[in-house]
């Protein structure tokens, strides 16, 4: 329900409709802080469904507000733009605003939709729109349904994780390849105020590109809990380039799950986002390059095969081994699986990049690489020491490359690193600042740090 295009809260009871209470802080779930509501001033107002055989009433408290007055509308669609047919390929979609939808949840598992929705197709290109308002996604370029459809939740026979390998090879045996996926280009879109994504994408992401897109306000009202909510979320994004985005006021700005392999993120400027970016359950090899995060959580690297190039980073970093979770890898630009591994972590690189400590602020640095390997003769050498098959792996980690990084403000550095810039007592005090339609990045840093001159990485 909406007034004036601004979405209203539904209740579970009809009672709770005369009195609302008004929310100033909610749960964040991943860090498990309360954080400041957004939508304090909106949270009071709300609606009630009332379900009676094939009728449904809805109850709404306006406040003030004369809805007869105002503009008031009940969203009923699942889509506003989907082709009937899967491989309805090569399609624009330009100079458009479209506004509440009732989009449904699009899990990695189930048939993914947005308001709009490639279904499958491939080439497409969606650009200079005004998306939001979804309820759950803006743009779906993801999986369709045959390859799988929320059976976890039907059947509860499986870990979700096993459906979503067996999405995997369902998708490779049928049609999941370069020639008729994927491949769409979604560019200078303003997205927001959409409840789960601005962009969504298990397989059918994979040789997209997503850029020069403005996207604020996903997941803040805190209506879902999942596993599958940031401003844009991608599974398998192989070879997909995510660059000169502008994402901002979102519980997650970034997050890239499973099969991030030959994908690039690049050139993105994250800003009040309870954390910015997420990398999960993936071999690799990705790049993550002259991306600025600004959240006191900056970065979930629950993966590895990383590079980390020109970044500044001026929040935490938590880093996860996923020994549980084997998942697939891929021949090189292909969708072709080659086989699939646990994640042991390592095989990361992080070079020239500025990390900013902050008081309070744990992990902020390289330091959680200390107990690493740091080349791939002293790794062979470790694991031939323990003298066992596979349960080697698990004991011993895999190299790090870490060099020509800057710590400023108590960010600590990795013990081996040979080469960096230290200085504990500079706090360069990085804030993001927006006027007009320009965003500017503040940051102050010592002269002795201009002359510190890191290697060029191809």
């Amino acid at each position: 329900v909406y007034l004036n295009d601004q979405s209203l809260f539904e209740v579970s009871e009809y009672e709770q409709l005369a009195d609302p209470k008004l929310v100033e802080e909610t749960l964040d779930h991943w860090t498990n802080k309360q954080v400041t509501y957004d939508y304090k001033d909106q949270s009071i107002y709300v609606w009630y469904a009332k379900l009676e055989n094939d009728i449904t009433t809805i109850y709404v408290n306006f406040h003030d507000y004369n809805p007869n007055n105002e503009v008031t509308e009940i969203n009923v669609r699942k889509s506003a733009f989907r082709p009937f047919k899967m491989h309805t390929n090569y399609i624009t979609i330009r100079n458009f605003e479209i506004a509440n939808v009732a989009t449904q949840w699009s899990p990695p598992t189930a048939a993914q939709t947005g308001m709009i929705d490639t279904h499958w197709s491939k080439g497409w290109i969606i650009e200079n729109n005004t998306l939001y308002n979804a309820v759950c996604s803006a743009i779906a370029i993801g999986k369709e349904i045959s390859t799988g459809d929320n059976l976890n939740t039907y059947r509860k026979d499986k870990p979700g994780y096993q459906y979503q390998i067996e999405t995997v090879f369902k998708a490779a045996n049928s049609d999941w390849n370069k020639e008729t996926i994927g491949s769409h280009i979604v560019r200078n879109n303003v997205i927001h105020d959409c409840g789960q994504n601005a962009v969504v994408g298990h397989l059918g992401s994979a040789f997209s590109k997503i850029y020069n897109n403005h996207i604020y306000n996903i997941g803040n009202k805190r209506e879902f809990f999942g596993y599958e909510i940031a401003g844009i979320k991608l599974h398998a994004a192989i070879d997909t380039q995510v660059y000169n985005n502008y994402v901002h006021n979102c519980s997650l700005g970034m997050w890239f799950d499973w099969q991030t392999q030959g994908t690039r993120i690049s050139k993105n400027i994250f800003n009040d986002n309870t954390r910015d970016l997420f990398v999960e359950v993936s071999s690799g090899p990705y790049i993550v390059d002259n991306n600025i995060l600004t959240a006191d959580y900056a970065l979930d690297n629950h993966a590895q095969g990383g590079a980390y190039v020109n970044n500044i980073i001026n929040g935490e970093i938590v880093h996860r081994l996923m020994l549980d979770r084997a998942t697939p890898y891929h021949v090189p630009h292909s969708t072709l699986i080659a086989g699939f591994a646990p994640v042991y972590g390592g095989d990361d690189r992080f070079y020239n990049n500025i990390f900013i400590g902050q008081e309070g602020i744990p992990n902020v640095g390289t330091e959680i690489y200390n107990f690493y390997t740091t080349s791939l003769s002293e790794f062979k050498e470790a694991v031939a020491k323990e003298e066992g098959d596979h349960e080697s792996f698990h004991k011993i980690k895999q190299p790090v490359y870490i060099e020509d990084n800057a710590y400023f403000n108590k960010a600590n550095q990795f013990n081996r690193e040979d080469r960096n810039f230290i200085d504990e007592s500079v706090n360069p005090d990085l804030s993001i600042v927006e006027e007009g339609n320009d965003v500017y990045l503040n940051i102050s840093v010592p002269e002795s740090f201009i002359e510190f001159k890191g290697k060029v990485y191809d």
